[in-house]
């Protein structure tokens, strides 16, 4: 969904206005005087908002001369539009659900880059977040926004479909993921009673950057292009998918059992309803199948490894939420004031992700004894600790590439595109063109 949101507003974003180039400001809330900041966000369901609601109250009760108003369920492409407008209307601090768009909000100076404050602050940003959370929110240098609140990813799987199956534990390794996507797929037919896991790249989560984390791949050269023909890795997961495609069915029997799955964010995702018995999934999931209460014991592990990479498991894909302060804000150093405060202070971040089931984007609150947790949570916990964890890149043409990519993943596992490394080439070079049409 982040890679199609980034897309929407490449347009928006590719001709926004250019903010300041450092945070400094015009206001005085550091004498005490009173000042009044905008903050827009785009939670919009009730617990979520009465979450980042009692982190305000709590902020402006440290702050008592800074007062905040809250603008929520706001989107990107609104986001742009007033950054592009400025005047009083515009927001000062702004939440954003996609990590693909950091680039260009880096590269436009839309969002003012926040190393002077954080040097200012005394605040180290290495020891402060994890490496993946830090390399979503930063781009060719420019820390222009910080990690609230993250997302790791992992595998759910049934148990009781395990325990049939005979499976003792959970795979570690790409090889023992498909021997027990083999053991536990039971067809019915041209179609499947049960499907040891839906590999297909429309099959929700499943998707080539979550894969590519298990992998490592970089995406791009130091020299700034795409080198997805080149990096071994690339090749070696979509033949992986590929393969696991071909081995649980072949792409239109798949295709066609998709097709039977409820939506994605409901009770009727096809891991709740048991129609797959193995998922790769994110750390809200847990909450969501707390609530619905599914008729067998599941629990999480994290995502296999290449077996060549064997050492590495434990890793896991990483996106999440970030903030910045609006390159047009005239009251920067009171929006710094609620940046830090949201991002840094551990009660607040632990606070807000027990509210709304995310993972903690901080070491501190990473570990705090105040963090609900399970073993079942743990799990995307201890994926976001892992060093080895990775993100997607930030691009000038936020996730441009990754739809391109993910688009040649679509061709390769349909069969209309059999050669890989011909087709690799060809993607390489639109990325590398699109990214040079967008600077």
């Amino acid at each position: 969904m982040a890679a199609v949101t980034g897309t929407a507003v490449l347009a928006l974003l590719a001709t926004a206005c250019t903010g300041s180039d450092g945070a400094g400001g015009t206001d005085d809330s550091a004498s005490g005087k009173d000042v009044t900041i905008t903050f827009w966000h785009g939670w919009s369901q009730d617990n979520e908002v009465k979450a980042i609601d009692a982190n305000i109250a709590a902020f402006e009760k440290a702050h008592p001369n800074i007062h905040v108003k809250t603008v929520g369920n706001i989107a990107d492409d609104k986001v742009n539009q007033a950054l592009r407008a400025g005047g009083d209307d515009a927001p000062d601090v702004v939440s954003s659900f996609t990590t693909n768009n950091v680039g260009m909000f880096c590269s436009t100076k839309a969002f003012v880059d926040l190393q002077p404050l954080l040097r200012k602050s005394g605040i180290d940003p290495a020891r402060t977040f994890p490496a993946a959370m830090l390399n979503y929110t930063r781009f060719q240098g420019d820390q222009c926004a910080l990690p609230l609140l993250g997302d790791a990813y992992g595998l759910y799987y049934n148990k009781k479909a395990f325990a049939a199956a005979g499976i003792t534990a959970p795979p570690r390794t790409f090889s023992e993921f498909a021997e027990d996507a083999r053991k536990l797929t039971i067809a019915d037919g041209d179609s499947y009673r049960q499907l040891g896991f839906m590999p297909l790249y429309h099959g929700y989560e499943s998707t080539t950057e979550h894969f590519l984390g298990q992998y490592g791949a970089t995406y791009f050269g130091a020299d700034g292009k795409s080198n997805i023909a080149t990096d071994p890795k690339v090749a070696a997961m979509l033949d992986w998918q590929k393969g696991l495609v071909d081995q649980l069915g072949g792409y239109a029997r798949l295709e066609k059992y998709r097709a039977t799955f409820g939506e994605e964010f409901s009770a009727k995702n096809p891991f709740h309803t048991g129609q797959v018995a193995m998922a790769i999934d994110g750390e809200w999931r847990t909450a969501s199948l707390a609530e619905n209460k599914p008729d067998f014991d599941w629990a999480t592990a994290p995502f296999p490894v290449p077996d060549d990479q064997a050492g590495t498991y434990g890793r896991g894909y990483q996106t999440g939420t970030i903030i910045g302060i609006a390159g047009t804000s005239r009251k920067q150093a009171a929006s710094w004031e609620l940046v830090k405060y949201l991002t840094t202070d551990t009660d607040a971040v632990v606070a807000f992700a027990n509210a709304i089931h995310n993972v903690p984007s901080t070491f501190d609150a990473l570990n705090s004894p105040k963090l609900v947790s399970d073993p079942n949570f743990k799990t995307f916990l201890d994926v976001a600790r892992n060093p080895d964890s990775g993100t997607t890149p930030a691009s000038v043409n936020g996730g441009g590439y990754i739809v391109s990519l993910q688009n040649l993943g679509y061709d390769y596992e349909s069969g209309k595109q059999p050669d890989l490394h011909a087709g690799l080439a060809a993607t390489a070079k639109q990325i590398d063109t699109d990214i040079a049409q967008a600077k």
